[in-house]
């Protein structure tokens, strides 16, 4: 992480550079891709009254740039509301990264629900004769009524022409046939 420190129209003392330089220490707890910081001091004077405005830019990557502007009459006070601004962005974005991480397929494992699951289909293991799918083409439905006749199986699930999926079925009914 590069750090640059500016003074505009103020002399930069060790103890300010110092004080910011540990500032910006704390940026790294939030293990981002920090790539530089500049901080830009200026003093403004208005009316008799001085003003102190402090600047950081961050640099991060995959991240747009963060600029927080801040004034203050003080500056170590200026220096520290910037500096929390910065690191609520920060962990913000940290707390969404850290969130959003997607469980690998790989990484899945048998959980207390899947083996609920498993023991369910058990029961029924007598009752439900598992059917393998042969097609995903586009076909009419009287190609798939006629695939329906000439097989043994109960039901033929298909996409229509309109790519919509469809289960055609054999009726309780003899000979009649039924369409989902």
């Amino acid at each position: 992480m590069n750090t640059g420190i500016v003074g505009r129209h103020i002399d930069l003392t060790d103890s300010i550079k110092d004080y910011i330089n540990s500032s910006v220490e704390v940026f790294k707890k939030y293990n981002l891709d920090i790539i530089s910081v500049n901080a830009i001091i200026s003093q403004e004077e208005k009316h008799g009254k001085k003003a102190f405005s402090f600047e950081f830019t961050l640099n991060i990557a995959h991240l747009d740039t963060i600029v927080v502007k801040q004034k203050d009459k003080d500056l170590y006070a200026a220096i520290d509301i910037a500096v929390d601004r910065v690191s609520k962005v920060l962990r913000r974005h940290h707390d969404k990264i850290a969130a959003h991480k997607a469980t690998k397929l790989t990484e899945v494992e048998s959980s207390e629900i899947q083996d609920g699951i498993a023991l369910e289909l058990e029961k029924f293991e007598n009752e439900i004769a598992p059917v393998r799918l042969t097609s995903y083409k586009p076909m009419d439905i009287e190609e798939a009524l006629e695939e329906l006749k000439a097989s043994d199986a109960q039901f033929k699930v298909f996409y229509d022409k309109d790519d919509v999926m469809r289960v055609l079925y054999k009726s309780s009914i003899q000979g009649k046939f039924g369409l989902y």
